[in-house]
């Protein structure tokens, strides 16, 4: 069984009709082999959808509540608030914080803001004894300016698509794991050279659905059965049976997320 960490079902991507719904998509991953798929949340809007469609498959599903680094404004403080509320009706029903994190890629206006909302995420993660899932986009160096605070956590890189320096410089700070998705499969990707630095001991495996389609689904929409490609490409890169690869990392995602699968 594998188990995708970081999928989005729930967007508006995932149609409701008959055979495009966000439960078919989850129904086709575990018809493909994915027995588990962890959602995140992104935003205020998202909260609704997630917990529905986790409420619909809660035998196969498992639920993170935080507040994306994109969706960071003026009003980061109110937003947080109302994200705070969804911990505070029950904590036990989520299995991580995230997806937090810092992201600099389009627009930098909130970056303080970001490191702000960071850091209290993670108080978040630290005071529930939960690990974290971060979102980290060139934002490497403020990312972890803000963990140095908290070396303790556990969490993961989310769609890490880092250097060697990179992955030495997240250990250097938190002995995280590293989330690997189908920008690893891309032609040009010099992600595959860096998986041997990560090692299969901090190894995750995610979809990132509904973004980042893995050869042969490239430019398509992504979803999370589409993961066992992803599987695939990094067994065979690393010379190792594929079924390994899905041992080594569920243990890693159960260990990490306190699965019972």
């Amino acid at each position: 069984m594998l188990v995708d960490t970081h999928t989005h079902l729930y967007l508006p991507e995932f149609s409701e009709n008959s055979a495009q719904g966000p439960a078919e998509a989850v129904d086709r991953a575990v018809a493909a082999g994915v027995g588990h798929l962890i959602m995140p949340n992104v935003d205020l809007t998202t909260v609704g959808p997630l917990m529905e469609l986790h409420s619909r498959r809660s035998d196969v599903t498992s639920v993170a509540m935080g507040l994306h680094p994109t969706e960071i404004t003026q009003s980061w403080r109110e937003d947080l608030a109302r994200i705070r509320e969804e911990f505070d009706k029950a904590a036990d029903a989520f299995v991580a914080v995230g997806e937090i994190g810092i992201d600099l890629y389009w627009d930098r206006t909130f970056e303080r803001e970001q490191m702000f909302a960071l850091e209290s995420q993670l108080g978040w993660a630290e005071s529930m004894d939960l690990p974290v899932i971060i979102h980290c986009r060139e934002g490497l160096p403020q990312t972890l300016e803000v963990l140095q605070g908290f070396r303790n956590l556990e969490g993961v890189m989310h769609s890490f698509g880092g250097t060697e320096a990179d992955v030495d410089a997240v250990r250097r700070t938190v002995d995280f794991h590293f989330g690997i998705n189908g920008i690893v499969t891309f032609r040009n990707s010099k992600l595959r050279d860096v998986l041997p630095a990560i090692g299969t001991d901090r190894l995750l495996l995610e979809t990132d659905s509904p973004y980042l389609a893995p050869v042969p689904h490239r430019g398509k929409r992504n979803e999370s059965a589409y993961m066992v490609h992803v599987a695939a490409h990094i067994a065979d890169y690393l010379g190792v049976p594929a079924g390994e690869i899905e041992s080594v990392t569920t243990e890693n995602a159960s260990r990490l997320f306190r699965l019972v699968l």
